[in-house]
């Protein structure tokens, strides 16, 4: 595809089912229907967990940038042991806390730039397709009742370890330890739960009660994409056991080869806590059961790495490393501080938040450049204008290279800023020269709507990040506009000196001032 056309492309992903690379052929021709596996609303998410909504973001908009119609689904689960402790804590009603923790989840979701999709179905509102669907696992002798709840027999489906690839031994392991009175075996998992007193429960043929967790997601990716579909997607934590038990639950009702016929998974984030040049501790996944993480956590949650850098820097930081490879959140802090008051860097998003700052700076010299010209007539850019946006698209179409994709953006960016300085050599003609900075805003908007990047107008991104590190480095902003607007008055004197005098004075403030050809503009320097 060059230059927008949406005609078909190959698309290959690494399916974790087969454990290789595999081309995408849709089950219907021209789309693809895709269910992930949403949050469980009971806090405010971490960064972990904000890497399968970017990395899943980024696969929906590049199929459809690609041609393809892309029905995408993605659950809430809003009934569940962890909601019910939590707002049993909390003293609230659990339907209400959901309520709330899903506005919360919503709130982040679109700071970090990702697109609703088609479908976000919620468990409480598919209580009767659940029980449906656990009524069948009944009726094919996959499913057993006891005292009100309803187990499914793991022993039964000949199939069931196919997508994790583990040994009984270790399936077992994954199982729950408390074996519940009833339970048959220790592999069995719930599909209903009874009723217990002061919890949320529905009425069922088995008694008052509510679902497990697992076939919530083989109810709503039925009810929603069909008994097949193409892609199903989550994180890889999620392989084992949620994802294996969704697939028995939908093979034993619909057979062999139904449910998903691709697995996407995306790896962990770790984290790597360093000081100086000494590594103090080290984990391959951020979780709370981590004793060296436990008082750190609060560096992890998304909401404040947001805030303290911007969620396209934390979107950016995200797609530096393809999705299914394993990406460490770096934190920089002395480890003699309290943890909870201590001041700490981000290197990771330190670095991304710079580079989405240079891309909306090119965005606003390439708007002010452009502003009033009027396109040229088709006809010959500069040699460097061409392929690079394609290139960008066919490492996406390789299972979804982000990382080659960012080196394709940033050669964009920066071919901007050397033809705005004058650097190509030799000199383009003024047509060639005009007619490349439209072809490359073109593409830089197509390339951003499927990264989704400098989607924002720069000037209203711009301001938001200089408040954003006003704030971050505890700045005197009424000190900084006082001082910039004696420079503004200074300079309308033609007081040159005293201009220069307030620029240097700005500087040593940590600020940065820039006279352009439409005005000053000022940042807070790095």
């Amino acid at each position: 595809m060059g230059n927008g056309s949406t005609s078909l492309a190959k698309v290959s992903i690494y399916d974790t089912f087969a454990q290789r690379k595999v081309e995408i052929c849709p089950l219907l021709p021209g789309e693809i229907r895709m269910y992930v596996c949403g949050p469980t609303v009971y806090n405010l998410f971490h960064v972990g967990n904000a890497r399968p909504l970017v990395a899943f973001d980024v696969v929906a908009r590049h199929l459809r940038a690609r041609g393809y119609r892309v029905k995408f689904v993605r659950n809430i689960t809003d009934v569940d042991d962890k909601i019910i402790a939590r707002a049993r804590e909390c003293g609230e009603d659990p339907k209400a806390f959901a309520e709330r923790w899903t506005a919360e989840y919503h709130r982040d979701f679109a700071s970090l730039g990702c697109q609703p999709s088609d479908v976000e179905p919620r468990a409480t509102e598919h209580i009767g397709e659940m029980i449906a669907h656990i009524e069948k696992l009944i009726a094919h002798g996959l499913a057993y009742e006891s005292d009100g709840s309803v187990y499914y027999s793991v022993a039964s489906f000949a199939a069931y370890g196919e997508l994790s690839r583990l040994p009984r031994e270790e399936l077992l392991c994954g199982a729950r330890k408390d074996i519940e009175p009833g339970k048959r075996d220790a592999a069995d998992f719930a599909l209903w739960k009874s009723a217990k007193p002061d919890e949320p429960s529905w009425p069922s043929p088995w008694g008052a009660g509510r679902p497990g967790w697992h076939i919530e997601c083989s109810a709503m990716s039925e009810k929603y994409l069909g008994p097949t579909f193409d892609i199903h997607g989550g994180g890889i934590d999620l392989r084992f056991p949620h994802h294996e038990n969704e697939r028995a639950q939908s093979q034993s009702v619909h057979g062999p080869r139904t449910f998903a016929r691709y697995w996407m998974h995306n790896g962990f984030i770790g984290f790597r806590w360093v000081y100086g040049e000494k590594l103090i501790a080290e984990g391959s996944k951020i979780a709370k059961s981590d004793e060296a993480m436990r008082k750190l956590y609060h560096m992890f949650v998304a909401r404040n790495c947001i805030d303290r850098h911007g969620g396209e820097a934390v979107r950016l930081w995200l797609l530096t490393t393809q999705y299914r490879n394993p990406l460490a959140f770096d934190l920089d802090m002395n480890p003699e501080d309290p943890a909870e008051t201590a001041p700490f860097r981000l290197p990771g998003l330190e670095e991304a938040e710079k580079r989405v700052e240079y891309g909306y700076q090119t965005k606003q010299r390439l708007e002010d450049a452009l502003h009033g010209m009027k396109p040229e007539p088709p006809g010959v850019v500069l040699p460097e204008a061409e392929g690079w946006l394609e290139r960008l698209y066919l490492a996406l179409d390789d299972d979804f290279n982000t990382p080659v994709a960012l080196a394709e953006w940033s050669f964009a960016l920066s071919l901007v800023n050397r033809l705005l300085d004058g650097k190509i050599t030799p000199p383009p003609a003024k047509d060639v020269r005009r007619r490349t900075l439209f072809r490359l805003a073109a593409d830089l908007d197509r390339a951003g709507a499927v990264l989704g990047l400098l989607e924002r107008p720069a000037a209203d991104y711009l301001l938001e990040h200089r408040r954003r590190r006003i704030a971050v480095r505890r700045l005197d902003a009424a000190q900084i506009e006082a001082q910039l607007a004696e420079r503004t008055q200074a300079r309308s004197s033609k007081d040159f000196a005293k201009s220069d005098a307030l620029r240097q004075s700005l500087w040593e403030l940590g600020v940065e001032v820039m006279d352009t050809p439409t005005g000053t503009r000022w940042r807070v320097r790095d």
